[in-house]
């Protein structure tokens, strides 16, 4: 995350500042969408909606997510390390 953020152009003195907010807002992100699965489109609009510019496609970005959620489920940790993936 600190060459990321060294690469954006921030110096030594900013770097900590912005690895704090970036973590915080990464919190922030897992509190909200932790019963991701209990959550209405609605919920699920609206949650995505505090995190993201106004200019995103919110519904393409659920499909998303689900869709990802449901590869994470379908396979098994060690076939991330190992870069094998069963579709």
């Amino acid at each position: 995350m600190e060459l990321s953020i060294r690469e954006i152009g921030y110096g030594d003195q900013t770097i900590n500042k912005k690895m704090k907010d970036y973590l915080n807002l990464f919190y922030a992100m897992i509190d909200k969408i932790n019963d991701w699965d209990n959550l209405t489109q609605e919920s699920k609009s609206s949650t995505l909606a505090i995190f993201l510019d106004n200019t995103t496609d919110i519904k393409t970005m659920i499909n998303y997510f689900e869709k990802y959620q449901s590869n994470l489920k379908k396979n098994t940790l060690n076939s991330y390390i190992k870069g094998v993936f069963n579709n």
